[in-house]
């Protein structure tokens, strides 16, 4: 009798020519997520602009308070230098205040991570200094501080010093069960395990904190100029608004959300240099 076999399925060798195809693929995919990337904030800043547009059009908020987004764009045009001189002042305290408080509130993180007795200490203090409404504080930072930037850069250390206290405290408590195992494996000393484990671990929820207060440290820019500033956008939207050239005043509230989202955007991409490792292993996006 004929010995019947079963046809095996043929499979086609890989060769070295899809290697080109499947790079090929990748780079058009990460070309479309750029475009994305830059096509969908223009989309929805547009969106904004055409229902700010139709609210002022139909008047639903009167035009002294709300004026359209051509008087806005005007405003700007006609003043450029001095709107752009503004706007570095206010960017400038932004840094600084920011900067101030990323290296304290790192520090005190570390602290409290570090020792129980200085977390029961001070975080029910920490707690209350955050719970006072800053803007009151405005008035006797400037009896305390004078006018100028000293009582502007502490309004800016306030407003974000807490969320960076909090998000480092946290990174460094809530280490990986299975690095801390490994670094008791290993006798590391405790500069070693916070070297090499637990200050990395921790990035990504200090970073949470950094993008935090990023946004809080341009509002307490801007609160710190309408109390004891000299110049800068909130001098800006203050001086305009009490002589009612409201679209003027518009447009530095406008350059104070430019200058939000860039050094917002600056973080992120900061972010995603220093800890490439974190989208590949946190997220599929």
């Amino acid at each position: 009798m004929t010995e019947v076999r079963s046809a095996e399925p043929v499979t086609e060798p890989k060769t070295a020519e899809t290697a080109p195809i499947a790079g090929r693929r990748v780079t058009a995919g990460v070309r479309a997520a750029g475009a994305g990337a830059a096509l969908l904030p223009t989309v929805g800043l547009l969106i904004a602009l055409a229902v700010w547009w139709i609210a002022a059009r139909l008047e639903l908020v009167h035009p002294a308070a709300l004026p359209p987004p051509g008087d806005v764009l005007t405003a700007f045009v006609d003043k450029p230098a001095e709107m752009l001189e503004y706007t570095g002042d206010t960017t400038l305290e932004i840094l600084i205040g920011f900067a101030l408080s990323v290296a304290a509130g790192v520090l005190l993180g570390l602290a409290l991570a570090s020792s129980r007795l200085v977390e029961r200490m001070f975080t029910p203090l920490l707690v209350a200094v955050n719970a006072v409404p800053k803007i009151t504080l405005g008035p006797l930072l400037v009896v305390a501080l004078g006018w100028g930037q000293k009582p502007i850069l502490t309004m800016v250390f306030l407003l974000c010093f807490f969320p960076i206290v909090l998000s480092t405290a946290t990174g460094l408590t809530t280490t990986p069960a299975d690095l801390a195992e490994l670094v008791r494996s290993w006798n590391a000393s405790r500069w070693q395990a916070f070297r090499k484990v637990r200050f990395p671990a921790a990035l990504p929820q200090i970073f949470v904190g950094l993008k935090v207060g990023m946004p809080l440290a341009a509002i307490g820019a801007v609160i710190g100029e309408f109390q004891a500033g000299e110049g800068g956008l909130g001098y800006a939207i203050q001086q305009y608004a009490g002589v009612g050239d409201t679209a003027t005043a518009w447009a530095a509230i406008m350059l104070v959300a430019l200058a939000s989202i860039l050094l917002y955007s600056a973080l992120v991409v900061i972010e995603r240099v220093a800890l490439p490792w974190v989208r590949e292993t946190t997220s599929s996006r």
